[in-house]
């Protein structure tokens, strides 16, 4: 299996409370956009984001992103 896994080709736009979230590098998740442990063993691990205010963010479901765990259009060309 090539990893990551696009787990969707659009972006996801949610709002988040303040705190630690933990973002689904691997794509196979079953709770995307974020990290259900799916990744153990893999060699890929979920990327950790930090947010100081609640917020609305577009978090990446394609893996592809160059700013992870933000989505930075990078599907449009999947």
């Amino acid at each position: 299996m090539e990893l990551p896994r696009i787990a969707d080709r659009k972006p996801q736009a949610i709002a988040l409370e303040a705190g630690d979230w933990w973002w689904c590098a691997c794509g196979l998740s079953g709770t995307q956009p974020f990290c259900d442990g799916s990744h153990k063993g893999l060699g890929i691990a979920p990327v950790k984001f930090t947010l100081e205010e609640a917020k609305t963010v577009v978090l990446c479901n394609c893996k592809q992103s160059g700013t992870k765990p933000l989505c930075d259009g990078s599907h449009a060309s999947l």
